[in-house]
């Protein structure tokens, strides 16, 4: 296949003209190659599927190759619509081959092109999409060829009049994959409305509605939809879909979906076909599964759109075993992966033929009461949510987070008009005291941990209130067993998936407890996530704990539980965590040590989610090696003036002579670590640091504050220098930190700073973007110590003996 390099990638913008740079041809098997080339060879370096899908010439290809200006359609996940590669002027390197021809990437203008100031795909793409289906286009179809609408109907097909009404086939949850992958297809888990559309009639009087899952048409509120459905002239029939709205990186949004159908002329909205029980007076329920797809897929692709880039489109498959989907599909932030066997019929119910696989729980509860905000917090404090169990209403605990103002106040207007005396769940010694009970009749969606032993949600999270579904029929979902598929998976891979299988880097025997217990709703990350991640950044991370007094956060109840800060601690049953010479701090307990593999193993397993470390080494406790400035910024900061105060701070210890290095916080921050010679003892280094946080607060007051405390640092930020006192701690390199979202913090170049968005840029399912830099940018941190003396001296300060 013809290559070329693009140095900064391609970009969206049809004003950016990106270098690419054409190399040698490659085999066709190099595009579904993923991993390590070996140090030394070609190319050498970790190797991603960054975009796939298909391409189409626009003209005369060879021509326009050989004429230096080739345009083309790309259909990927990433990349899509019209570009053009350009070859610059000058003679070629190589007449023969024309390798290392100098080309011009670019953007042509379409419904795809997106400003640069406004969107960068490498920036909010940059992962992996080995996991995700080619989404083909169809094969170009010389004039004259026969037309689906009068090609012959699959297989089985029925003769059948058109009928009124639809009960759709439903997903039944389960908790693995099929052992048997190839017996089932694979579709992305849309977070959006179930929808069916009924056609009937020719093109000029053609009448589509579109219908819920419960039989109400909806078609009044979405006229652009109907609209786009008769601009395809279908034929007569039966279409099952997702109706959903995208945010901004590309995945489906339900909440922006409810405030879209607010707006009947919303033009946003997106219909994913995915089946067809009746088409063109036939009945095709009997039809096998993957032929019904395939005539639909036929049928929308020879439509203007092709079922592409229009508001109807058709929900393509995964080309990977179940484990493996349902690994990308939580990497990228979906809510899971529906399985369908691939010969299976239509049937009008909930189905074991269809499987719904989640990255996390969710599912619809009940409104049955409420509860007063809090502080500033306007409308409501909580949602007390319900599950039908016996013919009552159980409590099944409340939501308190996932709301926005916008939310907050159309909830409270919804409430209002519900209010009643009678609470509406049965008995429960747990209900809120003074709570406003409602009408039980609205109907919640809300991700969330797990279910604890008495029936309450953990860790739960609103998405946004359902219309399609009946209060009266929501229960507590169980998901049912189903065998446990094994696909072979990269390590990367490994870290992020939700199977509990244990990650062939763990020593032989090591057992854990609890590995699917969710230790963070946010990103439905598990026990087991937590534990693979720490095997995967052992060898990055150790380097920063060796040798280091520690201090371990741990969080029994995962993120949003109580927190546990423990600096000491009985180590016999924790394998690979050491205690040190108690002579190192007399008057303490023995401080603690991870000197290896094990050890951030045993912490996982103990519940560990941060871990701190101290600035001096055990072997010269008595006179830190480093000092740290945690820029901490203050509430209302942009992230831009973050950046500009680390900027600041690094110009400050440049003119003081030391050396600085930069890393992520995991948090809101970040971290300015700076090495010094062993020279002076804690007093001295925290005095230093606090005189140079001094001068920033005095020259910049605008920026800094010297005194901490959350008044103090409005719109500004404290550079905290009380990381620098004897026995205080940060956070390491490559840690997690107890936060949802589950950010680490990663060591990272100074020319790097513009392109970070936020002190978590980098969390625990997407450290594997980061694996191949490791600790590269802090490569010459072992050289950089310096002397407190001449900067002390240089700053004006008398450094303490």
């Amino acid at each position: 296949m013809k290559s070329w390099a693009v140095p900064k990638g391609p970009s969206l913008d049809p004003r950016d003209k990106r270098m690419a740079v054409a190399v040698e041809d490659h085999p066709l098997a190099y595009a579904a190659f993923e991993g390590e080339i070996p140090s030394g060879q070609y190319g050498a370096g970790r190797v991603i599927i960054w975009d796939k899908g298909s391409w189409q010439p626009v003209g005369d290809a060879e021509r326009g190759y050989a004429e230096g200006n080739l345009k083309f359609a790309l259909r990927g996940h990433k990349l899509n619509g019209h570009w053009a590669l350009v070859r610059m002027k000058g003679k070629p390197a190589d007449s023969k081959n024309r390798t290392q021809d100098a080309w011009l990437l670019i953007k042509e203008k379409d419904e795809f092109a997106r400003p640069a100031a406004e969107f960068s795909v490498l920036d909010e793409m940059p992962g992996s999409v080995r996991g995700l289906p080619v989404l083909a286009d169809e094969p170009l179809r010389p004039s004259g060829a026969a037309s689906m609408d009068a090609a012959q109907l699959p297989a089985g097909s029925q003769p059948a009049p058109l009928p009124a009404v639809l009960q759709p086939e439903l997903a039944t949850l389960v908790s693995q994959a099929p052992s048997n992958a190839a017996d089932w297809l694979f579709e992305i888990k849309f977070d959006g409305y179930r929808l069916l559309a009924r056609v009937e009639g020719k093109q000029a009087g053609q009448q589509v509605q579109l219908i819920t899952r419960n039989g109400h048409d909806w078609t009044s509120k979405m006229p652009p939809l109907q609209q786009a459905l008769q601009a395809l002239a279908l034929p007569d029939g039966w279409y099952d879909g997702e109706l959903v709205v995208m945010d901004e990186r590309g995945l489906p949004n339900f909440q922006a979906l409810q405030q879209s159908l607010d707006n009947p002329r919303s033009a946003n909205l997106l219909y994913f076909l995915f089946d067809m029980p009746f088409c063109k007076g036939h009945d095709l329920r009997q039809v096998p599964l993957q032929a019904r797809r395939a005539y639909l897929q036929a049928l929308l692709a020879e439509r203007p759109g092709g079922g592409r880039s229009g508001a109807v489109r058709f929900s393509q498959e995964f080309e990977a075993s179940g484990g493996e989907v349902v690994a990308s599909a939580c990497h990228l932030g979906l809510e899971g992966v529906i399985g369908k066997r691939r010969d299976a019929p239509y049937e009008h119910k909930r189905s074991p033929n269809w499987i719904k696989l989640k990255c996390g729980q969710r599912q619809e509860f009940v409104v049955g009461g409420y509860t007063d905000p809090q502080g500033t917090r306007i409308g409501l404090g909580a949602l007390l949510l319900g599950v039908h169990e016996g013919g009552q209403l159980r409590y099944a605990g409340s939501v308190g987070t996932g709301f926005d103002d916008r939310s907050l106040r159309e909830l409270q207007a919804q409430l209002a008009q519900l209010v009643t005396e009678q609470s509406p769940f049965a008995a429960s010694r747990d209900l809120p005291r003074g709570a406003h009970w409602v009408r039980p009749v609205l109907v919640a969606e809300v991700s969330f941990g797990e279910w604890t032993q008495t029936g309450r949600v953990r860790h739960p999270v609103f998405q946004g209130l359902r219309s399609d579904k009946p209060a009266s029929t929501i229960v507590r979902e169980a998901a049912q067993s189903q065998p446990v598929a094994k696909p072979k998976q990269s390590p990367a891979m490994a870290a992020r998936s939700p199977e509990p299988s244990v990650h062939s880097n763990l020593p032989t025997g090591w057992r854990m407890t609890h590995p699917e217990r969710v230790i963070d709703a946010a990103s439905g990350s598990t026990k087991l996530h937590l534990v693979r991640y720490y095997a995967l950044v052992a060898d990055l991370m150790l380097p920063h704990l060796k040798g280091r007094p520690l201090a371990l956060v741990r969080a029994p109840d995962g993120v949003g539980g109580e927190l546990f800060f423990q600096k000491h601690t009985d180590t016999r049953k924790l394998p690979g965590i050491e205690q040190m010479d108690p002579a190192l701090y007399p008057g303490h307990a023995p401080m603690l040590e991870i000197a290896s593999t094990q050890g951030l193993l045993s912490a996982a397993q103990w519940n560990v989610l941060e871990i701190h470390t101290q600035n001096a080494v055990g072997r010269a406790y008595d006179k830190p090696d480093r000092l740290v400035f945690d820029l901490d910024p203050g509430e209302g900061l942009a992230w831009a003036q973050m950046q500009e105060a680390a900027s600041l701070v690094k110009a400050l210890l440049d003119e003081l002579g030391l050396c600085s290095f930069l890393k992520t916080s995991g948090g809101k921050g970040l971290h300015v670590v700076v090495p010094i010679k062993r020279l002076q003892g804690w007093d001295a280094a925290k005095d230093f640091s606090q005189a140079v946080v001094a001068h920033l607060a005095k020259t910049l007051p605008q920026r800094f504050v010297l005194k901490s405390g959350p008044s103090n640092r409005v719109g500004k930020i404290f550079a905290d220098y009380l990381r620098n006192g004897v026995g205080a701690t940060t956070v390491a390199a490559w840690s997690p930190r107890a936060r949802p979202g589950l950010g680490i913090s990663v060591p990272v170049d100074w020319d790097e700073l513009s392109s970070l968005r936020g002190g978590d840029h980098w969390r625990v399912q997407t450290v594997h973007e980061r694996l191949d830099r490791g600790n590269d940018p802090w490569q010459a941190y072992g050289e950089s110590a310096r002397s407190l003396s001449a900067a002390a001296k240089t700053l004006g300060h008398t450094l303490k003996r």
